[in-house]
Formats: structure tokens, C-alpha cells, sequence
């Protein structure tokens, strides 16, 4: 397996000339970058280091940290267009190529694009905005219910896409969605469904009762502010509803009814009402 675009942690083995040489075992002895080098490094010292190439050839190591490795996506900006592609900015010295094969769209310099980073078949890094075309299609380290990082990516009629830990894409639906949303926003969220057809459903809040807590505040913050009362039934409207706690109202009433349960309010034929101890 080839460490080329990863990050990984070598051995310095050897200095030479001032250069630095870490350990890559069947890559060979790769260089560490002049500059990079940190102080108190000396041979037998173990560095985190991102390895790439510096030119077709030779591979060099980084402490530098790319915005994104192999088999990552990311939200990135074009640093230039030349006549053989894009090339982005990635928090490295040498930008990352984007080949105008891979772009689903023109871009101009100061763009953001979404990109999966990956090695053609030159085992060059390169960046492709094609990002499903890299995705896989199992979820084995996904269960239902995990809490995930989430990168907002795209608007649909459904709702939002977003990557997934970068490494999947997933679908929030707009349905579920109770609060403001925009593009290259991160934000967690929770795995809501695994479909057999390789989609991800995710949702911002936990399912079921799990999480209650942070929807009970809501209720009770809005009571607090409304002297103990809020003409809030059954019956009312989902509209309402989102409005006053930003919540769907199917979890409104669950929420309500364990409220109710805790004896933390009261339910009226008109309306919710605080409890006060």
C-alpha cells in the first residue's frame, strides 16, 4: 500500500549534508523537505509528515498539513487556470492539479469547488470534482444513529447533500431540516438510514428519544420566556410548531410527552404549561 498523498508517521534514519532522511520502508529513504525541520530532530526521532512528490519522480516528506489526502474531499479554492487544468490551494507549497476531464463545470481563479483527492493512473495527486465516480458503495465503518462530520456541498429539490467524514456523501431532506443551512458549511449530524442502493440518509438530530435533552431546553427555554405558557396543542399546525422550537412536530410530542412524564409540565386542553416546584 503506497503512502504517496497520506499522512503517516517515519523514522529519521539518516542526516546527510543537513538533510533530513526519514524511513518509508519499500519507498526507500525519502527526504524531509528543508525548513520543515523542527527543532531537536535528529536521527532515531519519529515525525508525522504528509508524503508527496515534488516532482515525476521523487518522493519528499512535509510536516506541513494538506486541507485534504488521498481518498478525501474537500472544499477548496482554484489558485490559478493554465492551459492543462485547474490548480488549488491545498496548504501546500505546490498546488493541487484539477485536470479539465474532472471538472463538472468551468472555474476561474478565487472559485471554491468541491474535490476528491486521489492518485491517477500516473500516480500523480490530483483533484477531480466528480466526487461520486470515487465514493464506495459500503458503510462499513457507519452504523445507524453515529454521530458524523458533515460538510455541506450541494442543494437539491430534496434537501442538501454533504460529505460524510470526507469520505461519503449523504442526503439531508429538507423536511428534516430546522435551522439555516449553506454551502461549505460543516456542521455533525447523525446516520439515519444505510440503503441498500449505496445511499447515506442523515439527519441533524439523533433519532428517536436519543438526544431528548437538547429539545426539551427548546420547550422549556420557550416556556421560560413565556411566563409558563405557550398555546401550543396537538392540533397546532407543523408550521407553528418549527417556528416556536425548530423542531418537526412528530418530535415535538415525543418530546412533550416526556416532559409531561419528568412532571417538568403540565398539558392543557389549550396549551403546555411549566410546572413550578
Amino acid at each position: 500500500m503506497t503512502i504517496l498523498g497520506k499522512t503517516c508517521r517515519l523514522i529519521v534514519v539518516e542526516r546527510l549534508n543537513g538533510q533530513f532522511y526519514l524511513d518509508a520502508g519499500r519507498d526507500g529513504r525519502i527526504p524531509l523537505l528543508g525548513g520543515d525541520t523542527p527543532p531537536g530532530t535528529k536521527v532515531g526521532s519519529t515525525l508525522e509528515v504528509f508524503i508527496f512528490r515534488d516532482s515525476e519522480t521523487g518522493l519528499v516528506a512535509t510536516l506541513k498539513k494538506p486541507l485534504a489526502t488521498v481518498n478525501e474531499i474537500a472544499f477548496l479554492e482554484v489558485e490559478s487556470v493554465q492551459s492543462i487544468g485547474a490548480f488549488l490551494k491545498w496548504g501546500l507549497p505546490k498546488d493541487l492539479f484539477l485536470p479539465f476531464g474532472e471538472q463538472t463545470r468551468e472555474v476561474k481563479a478565487g472559485d471554491q469547488v468541491f474535490v476528491t483527492v486521489y492518485l491517477d493512473n500516473q500516480e500523480r495527486i490530483t483533484a477531480s470534482m466528480k466526487l461520486e465516480k470515487f465514493l464506495k458503495k459500503t458503510f462499513d465503518d457507519y452504523h445507524v444513529g453515529q454521530k458524523v462530520d458533515l460538510l455541506i456541498y450541494s442543494r437539491t429539490d430534496l434537501g442538501f447533500k454533504a460529505v460524510i467524514n470526507g469520505t461519503h456523501t449523504g442526503v439531508l431532506y429538507q423536511n428534516e431540516i430546522f435551522q439555516p443551512l449553506s454551502i461549505g458549511q460543516k456542521i455533525e449530524g447523525f446516520i439515519k438510514h444505510l440503503r441498500t442502493d449505496g445511499k447515506i440518509d442523515l439527519s441533524l438530530q439523533p433519532s428517536g428519544y436519543r438526544g431528548i435533552d437538547d429539545f426539551s431546553n427548546r420547550i422549556l427555554e420557550a416556556l421560560e420566556k413565556n411566563n409558563g405558557f405557550l398555546p401550543v396543542t396537538d392540533k397546532s399546525s407543523a408550521e407553528q410548531i418549527e417556528a416556536l422550537f425548530g423542531m418537526s412536530k412528530k418530535k415535538y410530542k415525543m418530546t412533550a410527552g416526556t416532559l409531561y412524564k419528568k412532571q417538568l409540565i403540565i398539558i392543557e386542553e389549550n396549551g403546555i404549561r411549566l410546572k413550578r416546584i
